[in-house]
């Protein structure tokens, strides 16, 4: 396969610009929800679906991706990824319900489920290992900084046109990232092996989609019946791959415990971009009064920095090993959290500006060197497992903590007299939740690095 004719920073770049597309327009749309609720008459528990069926049917696609690139060969799979993207784009440009907004959605997070592996795909098996931090801060550029930036983007399109330009503007793009594409992938033949698990398909569905109801229900007796169907979900799956030679994800890739480590380092950081990309823009909207242009402005100049950093965060741990970089920038994301949660009881729109400046340069430092560091302990073999675990259970995670914080804002404004004070309270929990969760995580990395110090 290596031995093809590869544009490999093209062929990233095409990959890539399709990748950032998709995550981008999960955080965009958070800024439109105040706006939503309004058109639709749809409650906050309700509008947060915009953003979660989306991540839910991307963490169904990226394990399925897993046997895609096994059996079928990478220019095939971008052209059909970016034509889904293009069909759900002009969906929700025109769609003129929720439901049909919603289906616009699905087809954008078939896309992005294809895309997401596929340019880590990419990376991994085409680029030398001395460049591998680099390339991979490259690549996560993409699912670190579109989210910071999406409620930017979206605030000025909500504001200036309609929440409906945010689609059609992304057109042209895809078509860009098409064209690029086309030139920079060749067609390589794959030898195919194993067949698909549906079984396992249909267990890791049910087990996604139960908890995601399971959290979206919380404070009604139904929310049983999700969790039981997640539970049935989690049991199919495992079951499937503990006992096929071929299941869809092998799963003996988390007996390795410093992989773990990274990995779940890596999901409390995904969880904490999905969440404030969630709670600020909506905090600065309904409880500042400011419009979406404004809350997403609020969220600009911590992006910029996010996306200055991100590749040179991968050439630093290229030439310093991964101690130093994750280690800082945990530390600087854990300070600026702090600083974000407090502001919440006396906001002012600098300090917000601040504080995510702060926690953007921790990011920026620790998220994609923790994907690196996390792969590299990986033989070359399980690399494809080990890409799909990431991604499945970052899109994943990105939905669970918009449902999080969505369900902790909603039911504080439900059983408060006051909206405002409800929102108020609801955003400090949902921020001091994930807070303690950075703080576990950043705990745990300095107890591994002490232990082994020389890790790269």
């Amino acid at each position: 396969m290596k031995e093809k004719n590869i544009h490999l920073l093209l062929a990233v770049l095409a990959t890539g610009i399709m990748s950032f597309a998709g995550v981008l327009i999960e955080t965009a749309m958070n800024v439109t929800f105040p706006t939503l609720i309004e058109q639709f008459n749809i409650s906050t528990g309700m509008v947060q679906w915009v953003t979660t069926i989306y991540l839910l049917v991307i963490s169904i696609m990226v394990p399925f991706s897993n046997y895609l690139l096994k059996n079928y060969s990478i220019r095939k799979l971008f052209i059909i990824a970016n034509l889904f993207f293009i069909a759900g784009l002009v969906t929700d440009l025109w769609s003129p319900s929720y439901a049909v907004l919603l289906a616009g959605r699905l087809l954008q997070g078939v896309s992005t489920g294809i895309a997401l592996p596929l340019m880590f795909h990419i990376i991994l098996n085409f680029t030398p290992m001395h460049k591998r931090g680099t390339m991979m801060g490259v690549g996560t550029l993409t699912t670190s900084i579109a989210p910071a930036i999406g409620p930017t983007y979206g605030g000025i399109m909500t504001a200036n046109l309609s929440w409906h330009a945010i689609f059609l503007f992304l057109l042209p793009v895809l078509i860009i990232s098409l064209a690029i594409g086309l030139y920079a992938i060749p067609e390589i033949p794959v030898q195919k092996s194993g067949s698909l698990d549906g079984i396992s398909l249909i267990g890791v569905a049910l087990l996604f989609s139960g908890l995601l109801m399971f959290l979206n229900q919380l404070g009604s007796w139904f929310c049983l019946i999700s969790l039981a169907v997640g539970l049935v979900g989690l049991v199919i799956f495992y079951r499937q791959a503990t006992r096929r030679d071929n299941p869809l994800v092998r799963i003996t890739v988390l007996k390795n415990k410093v992989f773990v480590l990274f990995l779940c380092g890596f999901l409390v950081c995904q969880f904490l971009l999905l969440g404030i990309s969630f709670v600020l823009p909506n905090f600065i909207q309904i409880v500042l009064g400011k419009d979406a242009f404004i809350a997403g402005l609020v969220m600009m100049p911590g992006a910029a920095v996010g996306a200055i950093l991100a590749p040179i965060s991968g050439r630093v741990l290229d030439t310093l090993g991964s101690k130093k970089p994750i280690l800082f920038g945990l530390s600087l994301a854990t300070i600026g959290w702090i600083l974000l949660t407090v502001l919440l009881r006396m906001p002012v729109l600098l300090g917000f500006v601040a504080g995510h400046v702060i926690y953007m340069i921790g990011i920026g430092f620790s998220y994609s060197n923790l994907m690196t560091t996390g792969m590299s302990l990986l033989p070359e073999k399980d690399y494809g497992d080990g890409n799909t675990l990431f991604n499945t259970l970052q899109q994943f995670s990105g939905a669970v903590a918009t449902a999080i914080v969505a369900t902790i804002i909603n039911l504080s404004q439900q059983s408060n007299a006051d909206f405002i004070a409800g929102t108020v309270t609801g955003s400090q929990l949902s921020l001091l939740f994930l807070l303690a969760l950075l703080v576990i995580v950043f705990i745990a990395c300095i107890i591994h690095f002490k232990k082994e110090p020389t890790v790269n």
